[in-house]
């Protein structure tokens, strides 16, 4: 009995002991999990701060890096547009360039002669926006030599081109009271602009080159979850509620500018897209990169759409815009990498034609 006591006592013993030591050693254990975490957790929180603030200070750089230059070219005021006829005959034109397809589309009330689009939907803000294809120095150019047409133009036959290109119909009464109320409107909009003076901002921004070819199936990707919305998952664009003309155009189809139009070539397409699109974007504020908007232009026009013969344009082979998707060419690259590039070495060759062309006439 007496050994049954003292084993007893003994165990009792032990298990205290193990009691003493397990609770500290746990006790241990949960003050270095709890420190592990909340460092990890710190750790993280800094990673991420710096992460966002990184981030942060990335889109504040690219934003400040983009400054429009103090004498770019602005649109005067339409508070200065003046009395009379003449004041007259321009806010009729701008009213014919925001909505052209209430006059000149499929039920157009003028002439039913273009695919319902806007001059606007191109030009946009009626011609004023900066690097929005805007029409400060267009009327002061004309007329000049056009080099796709190898003829002097007057400022009306390039509207009777983007009539039969961009809105893809035919050609408008030059003549008529309409027309010469759009070259008035675009007349007043280019008034403070000088005959030869460069205008900051003007047509489209010129995107750096990649190395590489645009990708139209990146392109797409792009265009379904950032464009669609507007001009529609087949790109046919969105009515007024009028069902007469667009609110947002088509960038393809039977509706949207035909293969002849300067928007069929990418360079123009992306430097407009870069600077205009999606809804919101601005050259100050960009929302697409670079390469974004390269392959969505390239994914644009790789689309269907009109076709319209060219075998007048661009006689001289060696004026022809690179990335002019047809052949001939002065060069030798493939109506593939004039469409979609890469454009250095195309851009590299032109300008040894051009210079080797110059050393034979010395």
């Amino acid at each position: 009995m007496k050994n049954k006591n003292a084993e007893k006592e003994t165990i009792e013993i032990i298990n205290k002991s193990m009691r003493t030591l397990i609770f500290p050693a746990l006790l241990a254990i949960g003050c270095v999990t709890i420190i592990s975490v909340s460092l990890f957790s710190t750790s993280c929180t800094s990673r991420s701060t710096v992460k966002t603030n990184q981030d942060s200070l990335n889109a504040t750089t690219a934003t400040s890096a983009r400054k429009i230059p103090a004498d770019a070219w602005k649109a005067p005021d339409e508070s200065t547009i003046p009395a009379g006829k003449e004041g007259d005959a321009i806010r009729y034109g701008k009213e014919l360039i925001a909505h052209t397809g209430l006059y000149y589309g499929p039920q157009g009330s003028i002439a039913k002669i273009s695919n319902g689009m806007n001059c606007q939907n191109c030009h946009l803000d009626g011609g004023t926006r900066y690097f929005g294809n805007n029409y400060g120095g267009f009327f002061s150019s004309y007329p000049k030599l056009s080099i796709r047409a190898g003829k002097v133009e007057p400022a009306s036959e390039r509207i009777v081109e983007c009539f039969e290109r961009s809105l893809g119909g035919k050609a408008p009464d030059t003549t008529s009271k309409d027309i010469k109320a759009m070259l008035a409107y675009m007349q007043w909009i280019g008034k403070d602009v000088k005959k030869g003076q460069k205008v900051i901002g003007a047509a489209s921004e010129k995107l750096t080159f990649m190395n590489h070819a645009a990708d139209p199936i990146a392109g797409k990707a792009i265009y379904m979850a950032k464009c669609q919305s507007c001009h529609g998952a087949s790109g046919q664009g969105q009515f007024n509620s009028d069902k007469r003309s667009y609110l947002y155009p088509p960038v393809w189809g039977d509706h949207s500018y035909n293969d002849g139009a300067g928007m069929y070539r990418i360079i123009n397409l992306a430097g407009f897209v870069k600077n205009n699109m999606p809804f919101g974007a601005s050259y100050l504020d960009p929302q697409l990169t670079d390469e974004e908007a390269w392959n969505v232009a390239a994914f644009i026009d790789s689309q269907p759409r009109k076709h319209r013969d060219q075998h007048d344009d661009w006689k001289d082979l060696s004026k022809k815009p690179i990335d002019y998707p047809f052949g001939p060419y002065a060069d030798n690259f493939s109506e593939q990498q004039h469409k979609f590039g890469p454009f250095g070495p195309v851009k590299a060759a032109q300008k040894q034609t051009k210079s080797n062309n110059k050393q034979q006439t010395i």
